[in-house]
């Protein structure tokens, strides 16, 4: 079990009490897409990805980034056990869809861009650290059906 301090549960709401939903599970979705292209291999049901402009204009993205943030917003509301409130994500994720667990990261890599982008001076050190120990233990649930 994780154990998270007040302060960094304190960071993790604030960070989505300002998020914009509709604005960063997007453009994480879509860096992902464009940084990373052998991730477009889960999505060819969204149809044209052939290169950024594609992408960034594939409303099947868009709205596929903006489920991925609320399914964060899932983890954040539920730090005490995250791995229990992904536990049928990662069972769909892993035996369904067949998703490399480490693009699960490479997702999470991108979205705190998108954010420290956004944020801009106020994603600190301090919040960095507990946002990357939030999307670790996100992470760490999603891939645990792989083990």
């Amino acid at each position: 079990m994780v154990v998270w301090t007040d302060q960094e549960r304190a960071y993790i709401q604030d960070i989505f009490s300002k998020l914009n939903y509709e604005d960063a599970g997007p453009k994480a979705l879509q860096r992902t897409l464009i940084v990373y292209p052998w991730t477009q291999r889960y999505f060819t049901s969204f149809g044209n990805l052939y290169n950024a402009e594609a992408i960034m204009s594939n409303s099947k993205v868009a709205a596929h980034g903006v489920v991925v943030l609320h399914g964060l917003d899932r983890a954040m509301k539920n730090m005490d056990d995250i791995k229990k409130t992904y536990a049928e994500l990662s069972v769909l994720h892993s035996e369904k869809l067949h998703v490399d667990p480490d693009n699960f990261r490479l997702l999470a890599d991108c979205l705190t861009i998108v954010i420290a982008a956004t944020m801009g001076t106020s994603f600190t050190a301090e919040v960095q650290a507990a946002w990357q120990k939030f999307l670790a233990v996100v992470v760490s649930a999603l891939c645990r059906q792989y083990h």
